[in-house]
C-alpha cells in the first residue's frame, strides 16, 4: 500500500500537510478570492519589472533559468525542436536564450499567456530578435486545448507556475506533463522556498512520474529543477485541467507582492 511516510521525510510531510490545509481554506473561501481578498491583487505587468535587474532575486532566477533552457536546447538532437511556456509571462525565459542561441532557427514554441499586455510584450521581444517561430498565444495556460498543435514538445517550461498553485494541483499539473511531452522532453520548473518549501516534494513527484532529475540550483528564493522524461509519453486529451491558478498572493499572505514568491 502507498504511504506518504514511505517517500517523505517527516519535515515534508509537516510541509506537505500546511499546503494541504492551506488549499483546503482555499476551497472553502476562507482566504478569501482573487475578487474579493483584502489584500491587493498582484500587478503582474509590474512584477516581470524585477526580471531586467540582474541583481533581483527574480534576475538571478532567470538566469538560472535560462542555464537550463541552453542546456536543453544544446543536448537536442539535430533538426527541429519544439518548445512550449505555461504561464510564459513576457517570455523572457526562452526568448532571451534563442535571440542569441546556434539552435535559434530549430526551434518552434508556444508561448501561453493570460495577460494580454505581457503577451504583447512577449510578441514584440520576439519579433524585434527575428523569432519568426515564436507564437505567443493568449489563452488559459491551465487547460491542454491551448497546446493543441504545439505538442508533442521537446522543451516545456513551468516556469513560475507552482508558486501559485496548491500542492494537489502541483501533483496534478506533473501528472499531465507526460501529455505534452515527446520522447526525453526536459521539463524545467520553479518554485519559490519559502514555507511551506514544496521543492523536495516536486522533485519526488516529478520522479514518481517518470521523470529523472538533470538539475536542481538553489537560486535564494526560489529553486530551479530539470527533469527529463524518462518513460513512455502520454497521448494529449483535450479538455484537461492542469491547475488552477490560485495566486501566490493568496497561498502566501504574508510575503508582499514585490518579494515575487513564485
Amino acid at each position: 500500500m502507498y504511504s506518504w511516510s514511505s517517500c517523505c521525510s517527516p519535515t515534508l510531510l509537516v510541509e506537505l500537510l500546511r499546503a494541504y490545509l492551506t488549499s483546503i481554506s482555499i476551497a472553502r473561501g476562507d482566504a478569501g478570492s482573487r475578487v474579493y481578498a483584502p489584500h491587493p491583487i498582484v500587478d503582474w505587468r509590474a512584477w516581470h519589472e524585477d526580471y531586467t535587474d540582474p541583481d533581483s532575486a527574480l534576475g538571478r532566477r532567470l538566469v538560472a533559468v535560462q542555464a537550463q533552457v541552453r542546456a536543453a536546447l544544446d543536448w537536442s538532437a539535430p533538426g527541429s525542436v519544439q518548445a512550449i511556456s505555461i504561464c510564459a509571462g513576457q517570455g523572457h525565459d526562452l526568448i532571451g536564450v534563442l535571440a542569441g542561441h546556434p539552435r535559434r532557427a530549430d526551434v518552434t514554441a508556444r508561448l501561453v499567456e493570460l495577460d494580454e499586455h505581457n503577451a504583447l510584450l512577449a510578441r514584440r521581444a520576439a519579433e524585434e530578435v527575428g523569432l519568426g517561430g515564436v507564437e505567443v498565444l493568449v489563452a488559459d495556460a491551465s487547460m491542454t486545448d491551448a497546446y493543441e498543435g504545439a505538442v508533442p514538445a521537446d522543451l516545456v517550461l513551468l516556469c513560475g507556475v507552482f508558486g501559485n498553485i496548491s500542492a494537489q494541483d502541483i501533483a496534478n499539473t506533473v501528472g499531465h506533463v507526460p501529455r505534452l511531452c515527446a520522447p526525453e522532453a526536459t521539463v524545467i520548473w520553479t518554485r519559490h522556498r519559502h514555507p511551506p518549501d514544496l521543492t523536495l516534494y516536486i522533485r519526488e513527484t516529478f520522479e514518481r512520474a517518470g521523470f529523472g532529475e538533470l538539475a536542481f540550483e538553489d537560486s535564494p528564493p526560489f529553486g530551479v529543477g530539470a527533469n527529463r522524461l524518462l518513460r513512455s509519453p502520454l497521448p494529449c486529451t483535450s479538455g484537461v485541467r492542469l491547475f488552477q491558478f490560485v495566486g501566490y498572493d493568496v497561498l502566501q499572505p504574508d510575503f508582499h507582492a514585490s518579494q515575487g514568491a513564485t
